[in-house]
């Protein structure tokens, strides 16, 4: 059986928020007191660690489910596959369709099947369903794709991943410089002549208060009533590097695929040091140093749009619109990704 992806599609709003537009923020500490630095200051330090240097924002009128429903579109474009025999539309997310000015998350009806209503597919045999899974909700689509179609359940699976995070950071908070919005989608389907995928890893740690790095929490703004997205950065940063590269490995080495043939690694564009980092301790798992170019990176003009993050990068690297990236058939990739929950997957997969 051939796990292939057989298309791809991407949503990137076109709205630029820089770093530039933040320096009149107020940011406070957890304790709801103002930083003793200047703006600019936290702003430069924020870039020199994470790489981001502007993001996306969603225009008011678009939601989560419009960029799903346009990444959708393109993937379902490019792998031809008839929209109708379409088994099963997985749409990883985080927090649903959130109106611009609210923070409020509108859980029902599930994105997925607003997409399956925005694609008009007809077929009830199309199931629709969303997935929670934090930031590798992608990964994680592809990983339940995958067993469904080996099961005989299903064998076509629109996966996608969607976030508007713009409007569920606290404006008070220095973390809501990473996040961002977007979408990526592909198709997975059990093909003759495409990709296969290889392997996968996940895992998932709560005992050592790792259910609270990532959590949904007050402002620091004492006079917002309001909940947002919040993150301690430093405990994610040590968890990542902990625990991250061992799975991966896991992952790699089910594969059966020698580690000097693998080609590119898609990881979570959560933080440019710490994706580094990553991968650097990844390679010494096997007495290597990485490669040079097996790292694509697109933080730096896209922020942290958390689901979207993975299959963006994908489709820009195999359709050629990455600088200095770019895949061939036989190549073998690696998918990882690591959030709330705290989660962390992999996947290993011949292009």
């Amino acid at each position: 059986m051939n796990i292939s992806i057989s298309g791809t599609g991407r949503a990137v709003p076109t709205s630029i928020q820089k770093n530039s537009d933040f320096l009149s923020h107020q940011f406070l500490d957890e304790k709801g007191v103002a930083f003793s630095n200047d703006n600019a200051e936290i702003i430069e330090k924020f870039s020199s660690i994470t790489g981001i240097e502007e993001r996306r924002y969603a225009p008011d009128e678009i939601n989560s489910s419009d960029l799903a429903t346009e990444a959708a579109a393109k993937a379902i474009a490019a792998s031809g596959v008839d929209q109708e025999t379409i088994d099963y539309i997985i749409v990883a997310h985080n927090f649903g369709d959130t109106p611009a000015g609210s923070c409020q998350s509108m859980a029902l009806p599930s994105i997925a099947s607003k997409v399956k209503t925005n694609l008009n597919i007809i077929n009830p045999n199309c199931v629709a369903y969303d997935l929670l899974f934090g930031c590798p909700g992608w990964v994680e689509g592809v990983v339940q794709a995958t067993a469904f179609i080996k099961a005989g359940m299903a064998s076509k699976c629109l996966v996608i991943g969607a976030e508007t995070l713009s409007r569920v950071v606290d404006p008070s908070d220095r973390d809501s410089m990473i996040f961002a919005d977007g979408a990526g989608a592909t198709m997975i389907e059990n093909t003759d002549d495409g990709g296969s995928l290889l392997s996968h890893k996940t895992v998932t740690y709560t005992s050592n208060n790792e259910i609270d790095i990532l959590n949904y929490d007050q402002s620091y703004d004492p006079n917002n009533k309001n909940n947002y997205i919040k993150m301690k950065g430093r405990k994610v940063y040590e968890f990542a590097l902990l625990h991250v590269p061992q799975a991966m490995k896991a992952c790699m080495d089910a594969s059966g695929v020698p580690i000097e043939n693998l080609k590119k690694i898609f990881i979570h564009q959560a933080n440019m040091k710490m994706d580094e980092a990553i991968v650097k301790r990844f390679f010494r798992l096997y007495k290597h140093s990485a490669p040079e170019n097996v790292l694509p990176m697109n933080i730096q003009t896209h922020g942290n749009s958390s689901v979207a993050t993975v299959p963006t990068l994908y489709d820009q690297v195999i359709n050629n619109d990455l600088e200095n990236h770019s895949l061939e058939k036989g190549d073998v990739v690696l998918f990882a990704s690591v959030g709330a929950g705290m989660n962390i997957n992999a996947i290993t997969y011949r292009v």
